[in-house]
């Protein structure tokens, strides 16, 4: 007996939470987002303190400060205040990224007030203890040697270091080099924290079992002695090199597979075409059913997965396609991520490819906000990349009315094939002659340093 498959219905309705967006009087930011549904209240500030702040020569030092924030704080060392925290039922992490510095906690909304104070002390009143700046140096160096033998953090560094030009801070990992980690002191962890932690510079996110009016007046009485004005604009930190393909090989002898990473600088997350460039990677190489994972997977079987995305950050952020090939087919997979590229923006993708795409961006859109860390996460990127109060009501409505034209005219304008660098962290004595033949641009090969062999 043959059954017919069924055919999803249409998409039920879905409302992203409300929020306020307040100022206090010092100038910190404040947005709040009540949801009632379970007791509990997650807190994030999000600080203009990024990796894109750090100055040349000082790579790091604004992740360093930011995981050095949790390490003491007023009249509390590291151990107290975790064990004071640990009592709320919780813990603070600090951290930093390419575009913010992070604080973030969860507890339960009766314990609102309590946390809202260890968070205000965190970021009013850190220790920056010398051992602990000394101790996280250590750890951030050992994870840099660790990278020296993990082909795929090799592939990520080498490629954004060939995507844009030498200087631009996108072109250094943000957490730094050993070169400039190993000359941070407490100091210089002071002089950053002092200089970009200020209460202009910060948004402090509530969402959770709260109203509105109280969360505020806590915020105003928590935060009322800290002031201090925002540093103002900086560099772009996007700058791409000139035109030209090019390929890099990072030594990996004996490795019996080929870490590949294909791409060019990309777009800055606010870029109005946001949505046509999100459904057009989807059809390349961002889902599983996608044109990259088909074919290097299901039609050659060169890998057991390949992916493409756009990294996004305030600026330009890198484009990349990633897999992991036997070293035997490297040139031959090259060549099939190439083939795809340039087919997508050769003529426009199919209806099914389309509706497939889309179908899914939008039904799995309302599941990705069903905690209150992850709306307060959603509200973040609001206010780091600028988007508009309404952007998640309307996304799915954005996502359902991409069309084929649009996923053509995105990959032409923003898919690049003269400007690509391809990316091989291998063993040279088998890849470097294939890719050779390829032509496909200059060969370069680099030891597991990043420095030049040839």
């Amino acid at each position: 007996m043959s059954v017919s498959r069924p055919y999803p219905g249409d998409s039920r309705p879905y409302a992203f939470p409300r929020f306020e967006r307040r100022t206090l009087s010092n100038g910190l930011g404040l947005v709040i987002a009540p949801l009632t549904k379970l007791p509990v209240v997650t807190l994030l500030a999000i600080i203009d303190a990024g990796a894109v702040r750090d100055r040349a020569g000082e790579e790091g030092l604004a992740q360093l400060t930011a995981r050095t924030l949790s390490e003491g704080a007023g009249r509390r060392d590291a151990a107290a205040l975790a064990e004071d925290v640990e009592q709320l039922g919780t813990a603070i992490d600090t951290s930093a990224d390419w575009d913010a510095g992070l604080v973030r906690m969860t507890v339960l909304s009766s314990r609102l007030s309590e946390a809202m104070v260890a968070m205000s002390d965190v970021l009013t009143m850190p220790a920056l203890p010398v051992r602990e700046v000394e101790r996280l140096k250590a750890e951030r160096l050992a994870e840099l040697l660790q990278l020296r033998a993990e082909p795929r953090g090799l592939a990520d560094e080498t490629l954004d270091r060939v995507v844009y030009a030498e200087g631009a801070r996108y072109a250094v990992p943000a957490g730094g080099t050993e070169q400039s980690v190993s000359r941070f002191t407490a100091d210089a962890v002071a002089w950053c924290y002092g200089r970009y932690y200020q209460p202009a510079a910060v948004t402090l996110i509530v969402a959770g079992d709260v109203e509105a009016a109280a969360v505020e007046r806590l915020a105003e009485s928590t935060f009322s002695r800290w002031f201090g004005q925002a540093q103002g604009t900086i560099a772009p930190p996007d700058r791409a090199p000139p035109p030209g393909r090019g390929v890099h090989v990072v030594t990996k002898a004996g490795s019996p597979q080929s870490e590949l990473r294909i791409g060019h600088a990309g777009i800055p997350r606010a870029h109005p075409e946001y949505f046509r460039f999100l459904v057009m990677n989807a059809i390349l190489g961002g889902l599983f059913s996608s044109r990259i994972n088909l074919n290097l997977r299901e039609v050659h079987g060169y890998t057991y997965g390949a992916h493409s995305g756009y990294d996004w950050r305030r600026w330009a952020g890198p484009f990349s396609v990633d897999a992991a090939v036997q070293r035997d087919v490297t040139d031959a997979a090259i060549r099939e991520v190439l083939h795809e590229i340039d087919r997508i923006r050769d003529a426009p993708v199919s209806a099914s490819e389309l509706s497939l795409a889309t179908s899914y961006l939008d039904g799995v859109f309302p599941i990705r906000f069903e905690t209150t860390d992850a709306v307060a996460t959603a509200l973040a990127n609001l206010v780091i990349y600028g988007l508009p109060a309404d952007f998640y009501d309307s996304y799915r409505a954005q996502v359902r009315a991409v069309t084929a034209a649009d996923v053509l005219a995105a990959a032409r304008a923003h898919l690049h094939p003269d400007r690509l660098q391809v990316v091989v962290v291998g063993d040279p004595d088998d890849v470097r002659g294939p890719l050779e033949r390829m032509a496909f641009g200059p060969l370069t090969v680099y030891d597991d340093r990043g420095e030049r062999i040839s």
